[in-house]
């Protein structure tokens, strides 16, 4: 079979049967589009013609170029994916690149806000919010219910008001590969969620059909480009280095779960993570900022 054959049926599959994301979907095809058209030189043009060294020649060239470790090891992910599925569709005798290896990525502790910096933003967002403009309190549920729940923007922007359980105080999201959780709505993200629903949503859609939660000044559903703003003009002037999106909030719920006496599992359940061992980064950052805490205050430290 051809090999740009075969990543098509791998692609479909993705979206069918595995329910993959847009933004997955369209990660997978460039990646291994840039696998494929490297192949030329090699002049390997069908899955019988792969060998390793192919893939190996091809991490090492991205390495040469001075691609991103991180950027290098999604798109070997992407590429044993295909090979694992190629062999578990019989398409290929063995998993071709089942022992390909990326460079290791470098660890980077997430940007966390402190609990100061969010109580200062939050309480700036309120004080905006008070004359009722609409997306002032939009602005304000959106900033509440990031921190308040550790959503995803992805999982933020497709909520509708049937997600909520107000008895409950909870939010059932769909998270990464269509599955769905319940997280905690904390009593402030409550109040200010409530008066976006009362004062400000009415306001700005102009379709009743709208089942969106979130809406834009148009009236369509809130874009995650939007969240990203509404985030990261505030988060920038910030001090502090790493990302300044959506994320930042994330992170920051996770950490300050973690340092008010949360166990890991919990967290791990809130945040939607597959493994635990994606959530105990989170741990380090906690550590990261004990050690600060007890170099700046204890007197031998």
């Amino acid at each position: 079979m051809r090999i740009d054959i075969a990543v098509t049926r791998f692609l479909s599959e993705l979206q069918g049967a595995r329910s993959a994301s847009p933004h997955t979907l369209r990660a997978y095809a460039a990646d291994l589009d840039l696998f494929v058209n490297s192949l030329r030189a090699a002049e390997a043009t069908t899955l019988d013609s792969l060998v390793l060294e192919d893939a190996r020649t091809w991490v090492w060239s991205m390495s040469e170029r001075g691609d991103a470790a991180t950027t290098i090891a999604r798109r070997v992910s992407a590429l044993k994916s295909f090979s694992h599925w190629c062999h578990a569709m019989a398409h290929t005798e063995s998993d071709v690149f089942l022992r390909l290896s990326a460079p290791k990525r470098p660890r980077h502790l997430p940007r966390v806000m402190s609990r100061s910096a969010i109580d200062d933003v939050l309480d700036g967002l309120e004080a905006r919010a008070q004359d009722g403009d609409p997306l002032a309190l939009r602005d304000r549920a959106v900033w509440e219910l990031l921190y308040s729940s550790a959503l995803r923007v992805s999982e933020l922007v497709t909520l509708t008001a049937e997600s909520c359980d107000w008895s409950a105080r909870t939010v059932r999201v769909m998270g990464k590969g269509s599955k769905e959780r319940v997280v905690p709505l904390g009593e402030p993200a409550a109040v200010a969620m409530h008066q976006y629903i009362e004062r400000a949503r009415p306001l700005l859609v102009k379709d009743p059909a709208q089942r969106a939660l979130f809406v834009g000044a148009r009236g369509g559903q809130l874009s995650t480009r939007a969240v990203y703003r509404i985030v990261s003009e505030i988060v920038g002037e910030l001090p502090g280095t790493g990302p300044k999106g959506p994320h930042t909030l994330r992170h920051t719920a996770a950490t300050h779960l973690l340092d008010g006496g949360a166990d890991l599992r919990s967290v791990q359940e809130i945040l939607g993570h597959a493994s635990v061992g994606t959530t105990q980064i989170y741990t380090h950052v906690s550590n990261e900022r004990l050690r600060a805490a007890h170099g700046q205050a204890h007197p031998r430290a």
